[in-house]
């Protein structure tokens, strides 16, 4: 993969192209009253008292229930997702990043597998700290 070719998400999304899904961070309860939950709310479809997976043109994350640990099987199954839904091109914000309070040295690495694939834009932080961990482990071997 040519990694200078990548495209990333916008900072600020206000409008989507019909096959597009809005990735953003969620609380398991599904309340979306800030932040980017808040956006996917007013603009995307996203559902009040759905934490959790697709709704509308949107896509919940859940980070407000612990660790980065807690975090991981959720990212999974988004990254399972969007290699099912191939024809969608999926916008992933800096989920918990914000009102959750990690860093994107902590959220990015479990974002790895999704940088190749062609339909998933990430922020271009989290494609940075991707990026920066692959060389430090390709220099390692």
């Amino acid at each position: 993969m040519d990694y200078t070719k990548l495209k990333f998400t916008p900072e600020n999304i206000t409008s989507l192209d019909q096959d597009d899904v809005f990735v953003f961070g969620s609380n398991l309860q599904g309340l979306h009253a800030g932040g980017a939950a808040r956006v996917a709310l007013e603009k995307f479809g996203a559902e009040l008292g759905n934490g959790d997976g697709p709704q509308g043109q949107s896509y919940a994350i859940p980070t407000m229930q612990g660790g980065v640990e807690t975090i991981k099987p959720y990212v999974d199954k988004f990254i399972d997702y969007a290699r099912e839904c191939d024809q969608n091109t999926f916008y992933v914000t800096r989920i918990g990043c914000g009102i959750a309070g990690f860093t994107d040295e902590e959220i990015a690495p479990l974002f790895d597998e999704a940088i190749d694939l062609y339909n998933v834009r990430l922020p271009e932080s989290f494609v940075k700290v991707i990026l920066a961990n692959r060389a430090k482990r390709a220099a390692a071997e």
